[in-house]
């Protein structure tokens, strides 16, 4: 068996029930690109957990669906503003300036959260021709850093950008790990506090390459179809993406996948909090530990454990857990930690 890790999300095995659900559409012929029985069925769900106004569209992959909804709200005079560590910004290869043709305004944001201030501070130059339009407010929920947006920091920051004709963006990559720790329903992390887009993460929660492209503002609509098709996102056997999200919202697997991997997080803060020489440097949130420790003992642990190194200048280290971490596997971590630290 290979080693597990604490990597990302990314790294997990697919749950059971997703490759079982995969297994009973891989029966008998279906037409393809979503004109299928299971496609329309899985939107249906969609629509129950978000809103009878929202609208699926599955793709391959989240920066996909980061590009399509900027896409979706953007003319290309227009900007987007987030932080600087938000995946469009960091992770994203410049898809969203290349492929979405739109500019970023990143903005420096203590563990990761925009604030209504911050917002603020990039809605300049207004009707001015010689400058970008900011246009999208774009927030991660839960965000790169594991931390979380409450209510009422999302709802101010969308009453902020509707009171100046801009669209909310969120991008839920990990919404399922928010909505846990929160233990609140998705669409009240997004519908009701006033998101009008939202990238909906399946992978980083037991699925193979699934993830949706919400439209909760039923302006945007307009011709997604197209983009979908344009920006290479429209798969030809649509059904096994849809049975994926099928199974993912089925009985609240989505949740039970996110309670786990934020629980072990929890344990492993916990278990290292108590070890010398080992601080942890985020607020643990979701299902993610940030900590700083010598770089020794860094690659000593990666000798034995996969995961990244964040700020190598700083000597910080996340440490992810997800929907199949076992308790055993924080365990055997943890007393790894106490030997490699001394």
């Amino acid at each position: 068996m290979s080693a597990r890790g604490f990597a990302s999300d990314n790294s997990a095995t697919i749950h059971p029930d997703v490759l079982a659900a995969i297994a009973r559409a891989n029966v008998g012929h279906a037409f393809g690109y979503g004109h299928d029985d299971y496609t329309p069925r899985v939107e249906a769900m969609f629509r129950e957990h978000f809103g009878e106004q929202a609208k699926a569209f599955f793709v391959f992959n989240g920066s996909a669906a980061n590009v399509l909804s900027l896409r979706a709200a953007c003319r290309p005079w227009q900007a987007v503003i987030c932080t600087e560590t938000a995946h469009m910004n960091v992770d994203e290869c410049g898809a969203p300036e290349a492929l979405g043709g739109v500019k970023l305004l990143q903005v420096p944001a203590e563990h990761g959260k925009l604030t209504h201030e911050l917002v603020q501070s990039r809605i300049t130059r207004i009707g001015d021709e010689h400058a970008v339009q900011p246009r999208v407010v774009s927030l991660t929920q839960c965000t790169e850093l594991g931390t979380i947006y409450s209510l009422r920091e999302t709802r101010k920051i969308a009453d902020l950008a509707h009171a100046n004709g801009m669209v909310v963006h969120m991008d839920g990559a990990r919404l399922g790990n928010a909505a846990a720790a929160l233990d609140l329903p998705l669409r009240a992390l997004s519908t009701d506090v006033g998101v009008d887009i939202l990238s909906f993460g399946g992978t980083k929660n037991g699925l193979l390459g699934a993830e949706a492209v919400v439209i909760l503002n039923p302006e945007l609509a307009h011709g997604f179809d197209f983009l979908r098709k344009q920006t290479l996102q429209l798969a030809s056997k649509m059904r096994f993406l849809a049975a994926q999200f099928e199974a993912l919202l089925t009985d609240d697997l989505w949740l039970r996948c996110a309670r786990q991997a934020n629980a072990m997080a929890l344990r492993l803060a916990d278990h290292v909090r108590r070890v010398k020489r080992v601080e942890i440097t985020r607020p643990v949130e979701t299902n993610v530990v940030f900590v700083r420790i010598d770089p020794k003992a860094t690659a000593a642990l990666q000798q034995q454990f996969a995961f990244y190194v964040w700020d190598e200048h700083a000597g910080e280290v996340r440490w992810m857990c997800s929907w199949d971490t076992t308790v055993e596997d924080v365990e055997a971590f943890a007393d790894a930690v106490r030997e490699a630290v001394g």
